[in-house]
């Protein structure tokens, strides 16, 4: 399915066994690419073929691709030297901007709310005491699937209904709710 949408993968071992790179796994990696190895059974496991043994090293490899014929080529090699000075050279470069908007949670509104702080969102809130006065069940974590909501969230609004006195104080991990329907229209 990942291979029909487009989607590559590329997996890395320390030791080309057979009982690391199952037949399952070859099966689903159909390219493939093989540094120096130490002796031609790993090459096989591999490629199905020896000769990763014969390998010079520093980016010398073999490609498989589909499963068709092998062929040597060289890859760039890059000594930890030559990384560490680019690496250097580009964070020289300024700082990073990050774009709020990708890294938020977007199941997470956190608009006009203070960790901790009675600022919930009236109608959340609400939402939050009909929730449980319908499934007769609380929970931080229950709220927190059934909203939509992050844990502190979710935490902050069970504290606020166990101090408005919607429910009771933890009891062994349960809670109990001490509102009614009725007393719910007068909040």
């Amino acid at each position: 399915m990942a291979r029909a949408a487009g989607i590559h993968i590329i997996m890395a071992t320390q030791r080309p066994s057979a009982d690391v790179i199952t037949g399952v796994i070859r099966a689903n990696f159909p390219t493939r690419i093989s540094f120096q190895v130490s002796s031609k059974i790993d090459s096989r496991v591999i490629l199905n073929e020896s000769g990763a043994e014969q390998l010079l090293g520093k980016g010398d490899m073999l490609h498989m691709s589909d499963g068709a014929r092998i062929n040597r080529v060289h890859g760039a090699y890059v000594d930890e030297n030559e990384v560490s000075s680019i690496v250097n050279f580009l964070k020289s470069q300024g700082s990073p901007e990050y774009l709020e908007e990708i890294t938020k949670d977007p199941d997470e509104d956190t608009s006009n709310y203070i960790l901790g702080d009675d600022n919930i969102d009236p109608q959340l809130y609400k939402n939050a005491i009909k929730l449980i006065l319908s499934d007769q069940k609380v929970s931080t974590s229950y709220i927190q699937r059934r909203l939509r909501l992050g844990y502190n969230r979710a935490a902050d609004i069970v504290d606020k209904m166990e101090r408005d006195g919607i429910i009771s104080a933890e009891n062994s991990g349960k809670r109990e709710i001490l509102l009614n329907g009725q007393d719910f229209d007068n909040i």
